[in-house]
């Protein structure tokens, strides 16, 4: 039972590492205690997305007199709306069982446990134990987790996680949430669209906090135009779950607040998988429950490797990828360049979606730089006015010395696919005065980029 490469779990990290250490050549196996493609397939960004997608549907449908269309008795269908959500998750699990057959990589489910001499012990449903080697790596990539808080407990029931929450068999009349990150802020849209009331309560002194503070202040404004209220600078510091519902004591600016409801969802971040699967034996180092790696996701130990949710930096997806794929490329003997973690994008897929790459105001003002920042309005948008999205904006931020796009940060309908060009734009080290000159067609919300770097440089036509 000899292996090249042994991939733990099959997350968008673990399938994509495996996928390519066998286009490379590798004899590969994965292993997955559950089904492949890990969260963010079976219970992440797939199955939220789809719910997203019917919220989106229905608002629509709520407001089709806007568009000159007369829809009657449109109502949210809850457990339609959830089966449709697995569907797809489901669906694309299955195609991630197709590209292991086609790439002839072993699956080998049960649970794995990392061993010492580049081992991994996997115990199936039967208790059977069974030891794999790999001649070349071990790759850790188990993800991670909802992070439980000592005064939030989770029960499953009443106080639940990112899982329980796309799955629930009953829609809550009323619903808080707490902590407003990506998570907490696309379940907020979701159950506010289909007709729950939904708080927000958020530690820090606004939503999505790592963004910048000028979108963080518009979604709170685009959230509290659709009913959903939000609570920043305050703390949740007791649930009363002993009745049929919940009683929840929130501690803010003016003092104690009391606020009941049917469910509290916990969405205060991550915690990594790193407990119980042979690190300690094997004498992998971890700093702050995380694996710590070198550039090229070599642990202290030879021969082991992580990646993904389980080392330091951005929890994303599309990070634990590409994290993967560099890995693999390494092992092989290839010569790839180092991630550069300051040009990675972020997207949140609440309406509106929100999507930044690269620095905030605040912190290129901290860095020292001299800035030009442009701001487009969507309300300014031909696109965004026909399509009745006028809400954000794009706004970039640019070394006024040189022209660097120091970051971007957007706001509106479907943003999370416009980033993309900033990303390239930033690692092709294009500048602010060739981004105006280079053609958007129109009409299109894309055509903001381009109007926000005119705008830096007193150029804009449109505002």
């Amino acid at each position: 039972m000899n292996y090249d490469i042994i991939v733990v779990g099959s997350g968008p990290g673990g399938y994509v590492t495996a996928i390519r250490a066998s286009q490379l050549g590798l004899k590969t196996a994965i292993v997955e205690r559950e089904a492949l493609g890990g969260i963010c397939l079976n219970w992440g960004c797939i199955p939220t997305k789809a719910l997203l997608k019917s919220a989106n549907v229905f608002e629509y449908l709520s407001h089709a007199e806007d568009y000159g269309i007369t829809v009657k008795d449109a109502k949210a269908d809850f457990g339609a709306m959830v089966k449709r959500s697995r569907d797809v998750a489901d669906g694309m699990s299955n195609g991630i069982k197709f590209l292991m057959k086609k790439n002839k990589i072993d699956v080998l489910t049960g649970n794995g446990l990392i061993k010492a001499n580049k081992t991994v012990s996997v115990t199936d449903d039967s208790g059977k134990v069974t030891d794999y080697t790999a001649s070349k790596g071990v790759i850790i990539a188990t993800g991670a987790r909802s992070r439980a808080l000592p005064n939030l407990p989770q029960d499953g029931e009443k106080i639940i996680g990112y899982r329980q929450a796309m799955t629930l068999k009953t829609q809550p009349k009323k619903l808080l949430v707490v902590g407003s990150g990506a998570i907490g802020v696309e379940f907020a849209y979701f159950y506010n669209a289909i007709g729950t009331e939904v708080t927000v309560v958020e530690y820090l002194p606004n939503i999505v906090p790592v963004e910048d503070i000028d979108v963080s202040k518009q979604l709170e404004k685009s959230f509290k135009k659709t009913g959903i209220k939000v609570m920043t600078g305050s703390s949740v510091e007791s649930v009363d779950t002993s009745g049929k519902n919940c009683i929840v004591s929130i501690k803010t600016a003016k003092g104690e607040e009391k606020i009941e409801c049917d469910i509290v969802l916990s969405a205060v971040g991550i915690q990594a998988n790193i407990e119980n699967i042979g690190l300690e034996e094997v004498g992998i180092v971890v700093d702050k429950g995380r694996i710590l790696v070198n550039d090229y996701y070599q642990t202290n130990m030879p021969g082991y490797y992580a990646i993904g949710d389980v080392v330091p930096g951005p929890a994303l997806a599309h990070v634990a990828s590409a994290e993967g794929i560099l890995c693999v490329e390494k092992i092989a003997g290839h010569h790839p360049d180092p991630i550069d973690y300051g040009n990675i994008p972020g997207c949140t897929y609440c309406s509106p979606e929100i999507s930044s790459v690269g620095m905030t105001e605040k912190a290129a003002k901290e860095a020292g730089y001299e800035l030009k920042i442009g701001k487009f309005p969507f309300s300014a948008s031909g696109k965004a006015s026909a399509a009745g999205t006028k809400d954000g904006f794009v706004k970039l931020i640019f070394d006024a010395k040189y022209g660097e796009l120091l970051g971007a940060h957007m706001i509106g309908a479907n943003v999370t696919e416009m980033i993309a060009e900033i990303v390239a734009i930033r690692k092709l080290e294009t500048t602010g005065e060739e981004l105006i000159k280079t053609i958007h067609p129109h009409p299109t919300m894309s055509e903001a980029v381009m109007e926000a770097a005119a705008a830096a440089y007193g150029e804009v036509i449109h505002l």
